[in-house]
């Protein structure tokens, strides 16, 4: 399951790590945390995960996702495996390719772009994911996000004007297979649209009692 999850980060947040972002200083040549492989495609800088500065931010992203409860009932997060900022200026790109299966020896199930530019102060930086029926554009509004499984092979569109600055991160779930959390998610948001009365006590109780227990079956 794939999902589109506005307003992940708060104005003031946003704007907050925006501007310990601006410094130039805090990034890198992205091939020098590549594989051999992600080498030959990827063409980006990435933030320097020794500065303070930049540890900061990623708190900020996680508490933000870990706070969020669409992201939350779609991941079914047990922890994040790593995040990273990474900036497209006018001709970068990444090529086509796959995310590792183990990151910092965490298991990647799910990964996400949370966009933190706006989608017309550049062109181009489109994060393309390829499917069988036809590839999936997607370039959101800053502070929204899109989170989609590992497995998937993407790349991300070279940016043909302007800058683009996301933060892109793996999560490792409770619930290791995505037709599984598609469900738990599904019984979320029933459980959200059937009104909290008297009259449906039993039937929310039912689908709590559910939900309960496909989350002990399933969980890791």
């Amino acid at each position: 399951m794939a999902i589109f999850i506005e307003n992940v980060l708060d104005v003031h947040t946003l704007e907050a790590i925006s501007e310990v972002l601006a410094a130039q200083s805090l990034f890198e040549e992205g091939k020098k945390t590549a594989g051999s492989t992600a080498k030959k495609v990827k063409n980006n800088l990435q933030s320097d995960a020794n500065s303070s500065l930049v540890k900061g931010a990623i708190r900020q992203v996680e508490k933000a996702l870990f706070s969020n409860p669409v992201f939350v009932s779609a991941a079914q997060p047990l922890k994040c495996a790593k995040i990273i900022f990474n900036r497209y200026e006018t001709g970068m790109g990444y090529g086509e390719h796959v995310d590792d299966a183990f990151i910092n020896g965490t298991r990647t199930d799910l990964s996400f772009t949370l966009f933190l530019s706006e989608p017309e102060s550049y062109q181009g930086g489109e994060l393309i994911i390829k499917k069988a029926d036809g590839d999936e554009s997607i370039k959101l509004p800053s502070g929204s996000l899109y989170l989609y499984p590992s497995t998937s092979v993407h790349y991300v569109a070279p940016v043909t004007s302007g800058s683009r600055l996301a933060a892109v991160g793996w999560i490792q779930s409770r619930v290791r297979l995505e037709e599984h959390r598609t469900v738990l998610f599904d019984l979320v948001s029933a459980l959200k649209q059937l009104p909290d009365s008297p009259e449906t006590n039993t039937s929310r109780l039912k689908l709590l009692q559910v939900q309960s227990n496909l989350q002990r079956l399933w969980s890791d």
